[in-house]
């Protein structure tokens, strides 16, 4: 299969690649993000779209197999892989792209996770010192996010979705449509992961004091509604069964860890215990397991993110929570992390499946560590002014 074919396949790639560009360029303003960060975001995420597009047609992938089966006749919506196939059918079928060209489209909805996540870390590091803001930077620039989210599949809609809830968890009284989307848009490629959305949700309107008691009686109704519907349908859909019980849990995740236990990227997960099993997911390959460049990346990404481990989670045990944080819905964050690494952990035994499907709660576990890391800049009055003018001129766009 080739990137491209036609002369309209190059001119589909130009303008979708500019089309994503204005789209960059029109959202910033929500994301509170300067032009040239945002354009050397998307950039710099287009250039993997164009990475993974040539490693998939060399190595073959999910993405190729999702770009030929949309071809077909009969596609028809569906949630999770059919209906990615359906969505990419619109691109293949109705718009005639290249491979290259669907790629520049999915990238999109990746970037849009990407730049939502680029606006937490920026926000929450926003008064702390110039080191901090540095690794936040360095964190977004990861290439194992920009890769794993730059291509046709389920990942570029499930970061984008990730993104969208962690950056409405921030103020989610007031970005309460934005969860909305995010949960929509996870739902439609992973309903399993949906359901721990809206649980996380409930929980963090039931069990978080800081918020009024009237949001709480309401917004926790909904979201405990929500679930009631949502967890079933997600069980169904994984194969379980709404009415399952314990033994029917315990077999399908004894059934996942079986799984695809051959090959260079897999490991027998069954027999580990479980702080192991967490560990595996999250941190591996470590560097002395890689075996090409795309898993020698993939290590480096997991030793900056052990090393964030470890002085995040140090950072929790030594100081209390700072006040200017308060307003963020962290109770969701924790939950919806947590919930979301522990089952995933628990029921996947390939590693090539893990380095990118973590990346559904990572920058969520990230955000939070971050947030606690480094010290608190001390301001003066002069500071404050400048400050509350920059922020001014950036909210308005001068």
């Amino acid at each position: 299969m080739a990137l491209f074919s036609t002369a309209w396949h190059l001119v589909g790639i130009f303008f979708v690649f500019l089309l994503g560009a204005l789209i960059a360029l029109s959202i910033r303003r929500l994301f509170y993000c300067n032009p040239v960060r945002t354009l050397a975001l998307y950039c710099w995420h287009a250039f993997f779209s164009i990475v993974y597009a040539i490693y998939v047609v060399n190595k073959g992938g999910d993405a190729t197999r999702y770009y030929n089966n949309s071809l077909l006749d009969g596609t028809s919506f569906a949630f999770g892989t059919r209906g990615i196939e359906f969505f990419t059918s619109f691109f293949s079928q109705g718009l005639g792209l290249s491979l290259l060209g669907t790629f520049f489209v999915f990238q999109i909805f990746g970037f849009i996770g990407l730049l939502a996540f680029d606006a937490a870390l920026r926000e929450v590091t926003k008064n702390k010192t110039k080191k901090t803001r540095q690794l936040a930077s360095l964190i977004v620039f990861l290439p194992s996010i920009s890769f794993w989210s730059a291509a046709i599949g389920k990942d570029s809609l499930s970061f984008m979705a990730t993104g969208l809830a962690l950056w409405a968890a921030l103020k989610l009284n007031k970005r309460i449509a934005t969860m909305a989307v995010a949960i929509l848009v996870m739902l439609f490629v992973r309903p399993h992961i949906a359901a721990m959305m809206v649980i996380a949700l409930a929980g963090s309107f039931v069990f978080q004091s800081n918020i009024p008691t009237l949001q709480r009686i309401f917004f926790g109704s909904i979201a405990l509604v929500s679930t009631v519907m949502l967890v079933p349908f997600a069980l169904n859909y994984t194969g379980i069964g709404d009415n399952a019980g314990a033994e029917e849990v315990m077999t399908y995740i004894e059934g996942r860890q079986a799984e695809n236990l051959s090959g260079g990227s897999s490991v027998d997960i069954a027999n580990m215990s479980l702080p192991m099993q967490l560990f595996t997911y999250l941190f591996r390959p470590i560097i002395f397991e890689a075996r090409s460049i795309f898993s020698l990346l993939a290590a480096i990404d997991n030793l900056i993110l052990l090393y964030l481990f470890v002085i995040g989670f140090k950072a929790v045990i030594k100081k209390p929570l700072p006040i200017h944080l308060l307003e963020h819905n962290r109770m969701f964050l924790w939950i919806y992390s947590l919930l979301a690494w522990f089952i995933l952990a628990s029921t996947t035994a390939n590693l090539g499946i893990a380095i990118r499907q973590k990346w559904m709660f990572t920058p969520i576990l990230i955000f939070l560590l971050i947030s606690l890391i480094g010290k608190e800049r001390k301001m003066n009055k002069g500071d404050n002014l400048a400050s509350n003018k920059l922020s001014f001129r950036k909210r308005n766009n001068l």
